[in-house]
């Protein structure tokens, strides 16, 4: 089969056609609509208005090569090599992990959290920032925050770097292995706020997970030995007994299936009134704990 036209409409109906065959109609549809927004500006009220817009030739290449991409589970932000997150742009390539809305939500409550703060300046360490997406984002929403960034992987921090540029803000990024830190900086500083969304998806669990992601995103920021699934916790805990400040708070992106297990640790390491929250999909995605005893709400 071969496209009738050059026409929007035609092309449009042409390669969502393809794009069933692995995505199903919905998500196909909404994946071609992707496509011609970003490279093109071309949404669906312009369709509406211009029935028989046509692309040119380049134009069609363009979109030709996109939807190769995605036959091969490629992810359309790898694509495009961005994405959102609260609301700002950041690039992504496979390097990096595709923030998730669940993220989002996180990064939104412990905004919510650090309002209350009675504080001038609130410290914050992301750990595993990756594209930088968490430390980014509460700069921007929290004017009054300093934030430092670590990560193991020096091509995530030069995406991270790149992010915090293009978004106007000042992160401090560092070069470190959490489960064996070595910067005296990272080490020495105090934190009000330590958040991370480790690694925590069991290898056990990779039969459950699309092929776009097993394929593309960088596995060891997603998996996690089935012998020690809470290892990178474990050693955050740790290492916050040390450099959280008195009441500060760690939040953490956590695997459903060990809310109990999570809080348990939080517990025998010394953090107090943890709260384990469902997020979006009513999951149990986040979790927040503090170093002393604090009366807190429920968010």
């Amino acid at each position: 089969m071969k496209i009738s036209s050059n026409s929007v409409r035609d092309c449009r109906k042409y390669y969502a056609g393809e794009l069933e065959k692995i995505y199903g109609s919905n998500e196909a549809n909404a994946l071609i609509m992707i496509l011609l927004e970003h490279y093109f500006g071309i949404d669906r009220m312009k369709i509406a208005l211009e029935p028989e817009m046509r692309l040119s030739e380049s134009e069609m290449l363009t979109l030709h090569f996109a939807v190769k991409e995605l036959l091969k589970n490629k992810p359309v932000q790898y694509i495009l090599g961005e994405t959102e997150f609260c609301g700002m742009r950041f690039m992504v390539d496979e390097n990096v992990l595709i923030p998730r809305p669940e993220t989002e939500e996180m990064v939104m409550m412990i905004a919510h959290s650090v309002e209350t703060m009675c504080t001038s300046s609130v410290h914050i360490l992301d750990i595993g920032t990756g594209s930088g997406c968490i430390a980014i984002s509460l700069a921007k929403l929290l004017k009054n925050s300093v934030v430092t960034a670590v990560d193991v992987s020096e091509k995530a921090l030069e995406v991270a770097k790149k992010n915090a540029k293009a978004n106007g803000v000042d992160v401090k990024f560092i070069l470190d292995n959490i489960l064996n830190p070595r910067n005296q900086e990272l080490i020495d500083n105090q934190y009000d706020i330590i958040v991370s969304n480790p690694p925590y998806v069991c290898e056990s669990e990779k039969s459950e997970m699309r092929a776009n992601v097993l394929d593309y995103e960088p596995s060891t920021a997603l998996f996690v030995s089935d012998s020690d699934p809470l290892v990178f916790y474990r050693k955050i805990l740790e290492f916050a007994q040390n450099t959280l400040k008195p009441d500060g708070e760690v939040w953490f992106e956590i695997n459903e299936k060990f809310g109990t297990e999570m809080n348990n640790l939080c517990q025998e390491k010394g953090f107090q009134n943890v709260e384990i929250i469902k997020d979006f999909r009513e999951r149990d995605r986040i979790l927040r704990a503090y170093s002393l005893v604090h009366s807190t709400t429920s968010i």
